[in-house]
């Protein structure tokens, strides 16, 4: 997939219940984006019946691999369809293929759904398909939000898929994003690079108007000195081709 020069990719992430979709839809609101939600329809109806996120959650060692797979190679269509046809110079993604390495497969892999051959494929194929075929961010939002707080908010909402997961599986999705954001812990290095704003979403903001509009504020700010970094960074290589052209 080759990077539209044009967008600047944010990804949202968090923990399963941080409110991330409503957060979304919030934002859409009070800012210029084009939004890409996780693709869940493709999950619940592979080939148009099958629920692989059902079989995910409901025998995990059986389906972690098979669904590690599917999302990453789901995520890669949907935001290649979605550069085809962007309205807004800047793409908003909910969740990545990196949370996908850094916390959902990791978590697999160290809670033993994945066994250790299918964790060396799945690194050997990630490792090489981000880095020749995924567009990279220009920057993470992560809704911080404490596993309590993702659990009341999943149990609320409901959704079949999700009513065999545990507060402590959420407790350890909590501390990979954390490993991964914030410590940055164990990930590749031209992640560290990527900036990070850090959100506090414990406090139900979809109808605190005052709360969303200090959010609102916040990522304003954080895409304005990320479009003034990329294109200083643009204007910086075109200046160092012309030289080399010159010369």
């Amino acid at each position: 997939m080759i990077r539209d020069e044009s967008l600047t990719y944010i990804i949202v992430e968090g923990n399963v219940g941080a409110g991330k979709s409503t957060f979304l839809k919030l934002i859409k609101q009070l800012l210029p984006v084009d939004i890409i939600y996780e693709p869940h329809q493709q999950w619940q109806q592979v080939g148009g019946t099958e629920n692989l996120l059902e079989r995910f959650y409901n025998d995990t060692n059986r389906w972690a691999y098979t669904f590690q797979s599917y999302a990453f190679v789901t995520r890669v269509k949907e935001l290649e369809l979605a550069a085809k046809k962007a309205s807004q110079n800047i793409q908003v993604l909910e969740r990545s293929v990196f949370s996908d390495r850094y916390c959902f497969a990791q978590n697999c892999f160290e809670l033993g759904s994945m066994n250790s051959l299918e964790w060396k494929l799945y690194q050997e194929w990630f490792g090489w398909l981000v880095e020749n075929y995924t567009v990279k961010p220009h920057g993470f939002i992560y809704l911080r939000t404490d596993p309590a707080v993702c659990y009341r908010r999943m149990l609320k909402r409901n959704r079949s898929e999700e009513s065999c997961v545990s507060l402590e599986y959420l407790h350890m999705l909590h501390d990979k994003h954390e490993d991964w954001l914030i410590h940055k812990k164990n990930i590749s290095s031209y992640l560290n690079e990527i900036p990070v704003l850090i959100l506090d979403c414990n406090k139900e903001f979809e109808a605190d108007i005052s709360q969303m509009d200090a959010h609102a504020e916040r990522i304003g700010n954080f895409l304005t000195t990320i479009q003034t970094s990329a294109q200083n960074q643009n204007l910086s290589c075109k200046k160092t081709l012309n030289e080399s052209t010159i010369e």
